[in-house]
Formats: structure tokens, C-alpha cells, sequence
């Protein structure tokens, strides 16, 4: 067995079998799997909605309640998240509709709150397996309501056709999905023996993420498995390959940037992608206007896309179309929230990107860099869709669980393998050269009888 493969079970615990399970029905529930379409079919948010989510808060209260060392060692991340939810609540005072404001933030709150656990519990490689196995469980749900209920698994009526699986629609499984294909990569990079169910996680996810043709989710999955298999290739790859793959990383970044900042009509045409991206270069438009009448406050947390909001009926009118949020996770912030809250939740998500970077050489490499690969697709996916300071968000939730594992005081030993793949046995320790050396042996002293 290979060093980094004997480093990882005496010195990092799994959790006991009924924790995981209980985790991964709160993960489930996080993605809204199955139980917005049936509870919910409008997307609105309903009494017997709340009612269900109950038994979800009482489920993360218990886990958090039994893990008191490890939250404790995780408090620069509780530190940050109450100042998140402060401001979050503050807003109530500004709010266009505080009732709603209030509902939020206690379930951003509950949520955000089993992120710091997932993180701080979950150490190392188990955290992406076991996102990995709730990505298994919900995408072979996702094939048997295909094949045994197609009106719920299939679109029937706009994007006809297209496979939506146990949710609303495409987006969101294709979304899920494509965490799911990263927690495989990364269950395949950090030397785990266990294979078969990474493998066949990242088969069904893949075919699940092409089935529903959304090209963010495809990007996504791109990206995410992308860098992990880089970085597990630069790895074994030894020094010199690491630092050819940088360069030519950090070129072709810029010139794909550069390519875009130019001319980013070409490149979407030639992505299959409206320039308008949708329609959504409008809505942006449109709210930005709107973030410049209280671009200090914003219209408060969560409540400028309820039924009754005379903002948002201005933008469906202008826009025409039934637009349900802002498609672009900084600009939905700044609508609820102003820049103050964007600035902050801003500094959340670059904290957790340098304590990810810092982590690649050692811890993350023990998690089979899903830090990397996850917080890649974050970014990307914040651009596109509402998923900062989002509650109950699996998005939100698995970017705050990176930020506790990477600012929590850790009692895990270091030593773990490094970035560039060591040869062995190429020098040997004086100690170890003494005793075989034919001058050590004359030097040795004779033994009294």
C-alpha cells in the first residue's frame, strides 16, 4: 500500500454509519430532490413545504449538538456566518416584505450552520464520498422516475423532452449532477481503493448532466472533474510536469480571456449560447437600475422575488417574461442586500478560495483536491445562477463547508503526500550508510567478555 493510502484511515476517521446516513438525508433535502415537485409544483412556498423542512432543522440541531470539539474548532467559521446572518436579519428593518426576510434568514441560518458541520465533521476524503454516494442515490432515483413516471422525470411542456429527473426542472439536476461527477473525481484522486462506486457515479452523472443538454451544468462538470484530474496528474507527474502544466494553464487562461473580453459575442455563438445568454443581459439591465435606487440596502434578504413585489413586477414587465430571480448570484445579492452584503459575503468566498489554495499541497490532497474542483464550479456557477447566502442552497452549503475545513483548527497530523510525486530510496540517511561502510566496521568497538 502507497504512503498516502496508509496516512489517510488511522489518522482520519470516518464518522459512524447512522451520522453518515443522517448527513446525507439532509444533503438530499438541501438539493429539494423530489420534495418541491410533490409539495410545491408552483416553486412557491407553501405551509405543508415548511412543515416538512421541520424535521430537517431537528435532524441538524442533534448532529451539531453531538460533535461539540469539532464545532468548537471551527469558530473563525461561526464567527464569519453570524456576521452573515446579522446583516442578513438587519435587513428585516428595510425590507419590502420583513415576514419573508424573517423565514429566510432562520433557514439560510439552520442551513449555513450544517455546512460548518459537514466541513468540520466530514474530514478529508469522506466529505466528497459522501457527496458522492447522496449523488448516486439521487441520480439512479433520477433514471427510475425517467423510466416509471416520465411526466415527472421528463419536461412536457418548455424544454420538452429533456430529462429534469426528481426536480422542477433541467438546471437543477444538471447543477446537482455535475457536483456529484467532482466528489467521484476527487474520490478516484486521493488514493481510495474503493473504485467501482466513483466510477459508476461519475457514468450516471455524466449521462444524467448530458441528458438534460444544459450547457452550464456540462461547463460545470468540465471544469470541476478538470482540475481535480490536473492536479492529480501534476501530482504523479513530479516537479518539472508541474511546472510546464502551470504555465501552459495559466496561458491559456489568459487568452481565453482575453478572446472573451474582446469579442464574447463569437465565443458564445460558438458555444451554442444566445449572445443575450437568454435573455438575461436584460434582466441584468434592468436590475441594476433598481440596485442604484438603494444600492446601500438593497430591498432586503430574499423578498424582491415574492408574489406581491412591485420591483419585481416591473422588471417581468419590462423584460416580459415571468423572471423568477436575477440569474447572476452578485447582482441577486446586491438587489437584496446592497453592496455591503455583496462586499461581505465577497471576502467569505475569497477566504475560502486562499484557505482552499493554501490546502492543495497537504490536506488537499488527502480530499482528492475537491476543494479545488468544487469551489472551481462555485465560482463559475455564481455567474449564472442565485446561489450566494442562498438558504437551503446545496451550493451555498458545500462553499461554506470548504471555508470551515479550511479555517478550522485541525488535530489531524500534516505529513501528507506532497503536490509533486518523490522518487524513493534515491539517497539514504548517515545513520542508515554508517553501519554498511567498511570504515565504520573497523570503527566499531570490540566487545568486552
Amino acid at each position: 500500500m502507497r504512503a498516502s493510502s496508509a496516512l489517510i484511515e488511522p489518522a482520519d476517521p470516518a464518522p459512524p454509519l447512522w451520522e453518515q446516513a443522517a448527513a446525507m438525508f439532509v444533503v438530499i433535502m438541501l438539493t429539494q430532490a423530489l420534495v418541491g415537485p410533490v409539495f410545491a409544483p408552483t416553486q412557491e412556498e407553501t405551509p405543508i413545504l415548511r412543515l416538512v423542512w421541520l424535521p430537517v432543522y431537528a435532524v441538524i440541531a442533534v448532529l451539531i449538538a453531538l460533535r461539540p470539539g469539532a464545532m468548537v474548532r471551527a469558530w473563525p467559521a461561526w464567527l464569519i456566518l453570524g456576521l452573515l446572518v446579522l446583516h442578513a436579519f438587519a435587513s428585516r428593518w428595510w425590507s419590502i416584505d420583513p415576514g419573508v426576510t424573517e423565514r429566510r434568514v432562520i433557514a439560510m441560518a439552520l442551513s449555513s450552520a450544517f455546512a460548518i458541520y459537514l466541513g468540520a465533521v466530514f474530514s478529508g476524503r469522506h466529505l466528497p464520498r459522501l457527496l458522492m454516494l447522496a449523488a448516486l442515490f439521487m441520480g439512479l432515483g433520477s433514471l427510475i422516475m425517467i423510466l416509471v413516471n416520465p411526466t415527472i422525470g421528463i419536461h412536457q411542456a418548455d424544454n420538452a423532452g429533456l430529462w429534469r429527473g426528481l426536480w422542477y426542472e433541467k438546471n437543477q439536476m444538471g447543477l446537482v449532477m455535475s457536483a456529484g461527477a467532482v466528489a467521484a473525481a476527487a474520490c478516484l484522486a486521493s488514493g481510495d481503493p474503493r473504485r467501482r462506486l466513483p466510477v459508476l457515479t461519475l457514468a450516471v452523472t455524466t449521462l444524467l448532466v448530458l441528458a438534460t443538454q444544459s450547457k452550464t451544468s456540462l461547463l460545470c462538470l468540465i471544469v470541476g472533474v478538470g482540475a481535480i484530474a490536473a492536479l492529480w496528474a501534476m501530482r504523479r507527474g513530479g516537479a518539472a510536469f508541474a511546472i510546464i502544466a502551470v504555465w501552459l494553464g495559466v496561458v491559456l487562461t489568459a487568452a481565453a480571456g482575453y478572446v472573451f473580453i474582446t469579442d464574447p459575442a463569437a465565443v458564445l455563438t460558438a458555444l451554442g449560447k444566445d449572445p443575450s445568454l437568454t435573455g438575461r443581459t436584460d434582466i441584468w439591465a434592468a436590475l441594476m437600475r433598481e440596485v442604484a435606487e438603494r444600492p446601500w440596502t438593497g430591498f432586503g434578504y430574499a423578498a424582491f422575488w415574492e408574489r406581491g413585489s412591485v420591483p419585481a413586477a416591473f422588471i417581468r414587465a419590462e423584460t416580459q417574461w415571468p423572471v423568477p430571480s436575477a440569474h447572476n448570484g452578485w447582482i441577486d445579492l446586491l438587489i437584496q442586500l446592497g453592496w455591503p452584503g455583496a462586499i461581505l459575503v465577497g471576502l467569505t468566498v475569497a477566504l475560502a478560495a486562499l484557505a482552499t489554495l493554501f490546502r492543495i499541497p497537504g490536506t488537499g490532497a488527502r480530499e482528492g483536491y475537491w476543494g479545488v474542483g468544487y469551489l472551481a464550479v462555485f465560482l463559475l456557477l455564481s455567474l449564472s445562477e442565485s446561489v450566494l447566502l442562498s438558504h437551503a442552497n446545496l451550493p451555498w452549503t458545500l462553499l461554506l463547508a470548504i471555508l470551515a475545513r479550511g479555517v478550522s483548527a485541525s488535530s489531524l497530523p500534516s505529513r501528507v503526500p506532497s503536490l509533486a510525486w518523490t522518487a524513493r530510496g534515491a539517497y539514504q540517511t548517515a545513520p542508515r550508510i554508517g553501519p554498511h561502510s567498511s570504515h565504520a566496521r573497523l570503527r566499531q568497538p570490540v566487545p568486552v567478555r
